[in-house]
């Protein structure tokens, strides 16, 4: 465990060493887990989103666009597109945020050759909207009574269609589509990725939705705190969460996963973080960080050291 000093009522680490975070499974799948996800996926690709796309301006090697598309349940999704500027697009990549969303897309990931998407997904950030609250304690909690209506379901929904606007935009990306995501956007990915096989990749930095059951058994200051407390009062919602787990999604991975988990995280606890990357199916492989949502003396450092990872882990896309 790293000893780092803070100032919560409990400890981030949670009392677990690193054989331990890599000891800690996925829950039991429901009988038809694979079935409830696979028919969502599905109906999807029957969907065709209308995009636009508006120049916004040419910055750091790149054609910015401001990009909308009509996602599932008719909410509106809005966020950029970079094209690289000699117009050579060999790949492209999703990327996603945390749950404080995000104003501005990323423009330094050096991969090239590579459009990037950027969607919002649906009621944060570039996508707000009056059906959904956009702070992400109650965010969390939107039609959590019923499998069948939680707002992370239609977030998921919302990666699948921004594959389908990219590949629609350029074709020639097919079998060369990565998705990456932090936090919030790691845990949508760890549920997107298994079912839908137009992804080759994905890159998960400190995953939330893992393993529920335990998640929702330990102290955050995170949107687990909001889910914990809801619990209490309404234990149901274990009968939705079973099928919002990204541990137990992950079994059904097949593609190559990038995971970057933190031993010290007081926002996405990291057994939680562990249990995804112990049940990915696919090959994998695991970048450690001192922590997550903290900051620390070797953060910059980390931080350039994943980014060179993550460039060698999306070149290895076909070219």
């Amino acid at each position: 465990m790293i000893n780092l000093a803070h100032n919560y009522a409990f400890d981030p680490c949670y009392g677990y060493s690193f054989n331990d975070l890599l000891g800690v499974r996925a829950p039991f799948a429901p009988d038809d887990f694979a079935d409830f996800w696979l028919g969502r996926y599905r109906k999807i690709l029957t969907y065709h989103p209308q995009y636009s796309l508006t120049l916004n301006r040419k910055f750091s090697g790149f054609l910015v666009y401001d990009l909308s598309f009509s996602s599932s349940n008719g909410f509106q999704i809005n966020g950029w597109l970079l094209v690289p500027e000699n117009g050579i697009v060999k790949r492209g990549i999703v990327v996603g945020h945390g749950y404080g969303g995000r104003e501005q897309p990323d423009f330094n990931f050096g991969i090239p050759n590579t459009a990037f998407l950027f969607p919002c997904f649906r009621g944060i950030s570039r996508s707000r909207c009056p059906e959904l609250p956009d702070q992400p304690q109650f965010h969390v909690l939107h039609g959590i009574d019923n499998r069948d209506d939680y707002v992370i379901g239609g977030c998921v929904e919302d990666l699948w269609l921004s594959v389908t606007v990219l590949l629609d935009l350029y074709p020639k990306t097919a079998g060369n589509i990565g998705y990456m995501g932090i936090s919030f956007g790691g845990g949508i990915g760890a549920l997107a990725l298994p079912w839908d096989t137009r992804i080759g990749r994905g890159h998960f930095n400190v995953p939330t939705f893992g393993n529920q059951p335990l998640r929702l058994s330990l102290p955050t200051v995170g949107s687990a705190a909001a889910v914990k407390s809801h619990s209490l009062h309404n234990d149901h919602i274990t009968e939705t969460l079973v099928y919002y787990d990204a541990a137990i999604a992950s079994g059904f991975a097949r593609q190559p996963g990038h995971f970057a988990l933190a031993v010290f995280d007081p926002v996405v606890a990291p057994p939680g973080q562990f249990a995804i990357y112990n049940a990915w199916a696919g090959e994998k492989s695991l970048f450690v960080l001192d922590a997550g949502h903290f900051d620390y003396p070797s953060h910059a450092e980390q931080e350039q050291q994943l980014l060179a990872k993550i460039r060698e882990f999306f070149g290895e896309l076909s070219h």
